[in-house]
């Protein structure tokens, strides 16, 4: 598989996601589990929820005590989101177990796993800037201006496409190594956050 097969399935993803447009909508993820195929829509389905609540905590009228609410929910989502980058990683890195790096095998400064992350991210923006080209409740303008920021986006979309998959092909090949950096995120540990651990004073 390369990146035109996952971005089938981030648009598989996206569209299941909006046959509610619900952001407690539970995932149905269609492939089996255990698979690349699966992680690639959960990965997505993961950005898709979290992209939705974005747009509702903005809402200047939301109610605050809900607005708070929503804020943690992001933030556990974006922890979700981390552990899904890297548990693709760890999948990647047992695919590629047996390649011997080249002597002047090179690392990249971005991880597959992080690249493709991207890529998802990426879909989400193509869909719903493509939605605000076509509205038509919207002014000539508008449509105008989100048209050629669509454009930009196809462009980085093959872009990205084109250099996950050459990465990929490097890695398989040795050319480059690959390594999985855990985030070691702190905000979210009592043993690490003061906030949260001065409190157990």
């Amino acid at each position: 598989m390369r990146t035109a097969d996952w971005i089938l399935i981030f648009q598989q993803s996206i569209t299941d996601y909006h046959k509610t447009d619900d952001v407690d909508t539970p995932v149905n993820n269609p492939y089996a589990k255990g698979t690349l195929e699966s992680l690639m829509y959960e990965k997505n389905w993961i950005d898709t929820v979290q992209w939705h609540l974005e747009d509702i905590i903005r809402d200047p009228q939301i109610d605050p005590v809900n607005a708070l609410e929503i804020k943690r929910r992001i933030d556990r989502s974006n922890q979700h989101r981390t552990d899904m980058v890297e548990y693709i990683d760890s999948w990647f890195l047992q695919q590629y177990r047996d390649t011997i790096p080249a002597g002047d095998a090179s690392f990249n400064t971005e991880s597959p796993a992080w690249a493709i992350d991207r890529l998802s991210i990426l879909e989400l923006k193509i869909y719903h800037m493509h939605l605000e080209a076509a509205r038509e409740e919207a002014s000539a303008a508008h449509r105008e201006a989100c048209t050629a920021k669509l454009s930009i986006l196809l462009t980085q979309r093959e872009d990205l496409s084109t250099a996950i998959d050459q990465l990929l092909s490097d890695i398989v090949t040795g050319k480059k190594y690959m390594k999985v950096y855990r985030q070691m995120k702190m905000y979210n540990d009592e043993s690490l956050n003061p906030v949260l651990y001065q409190q157990k004073k």
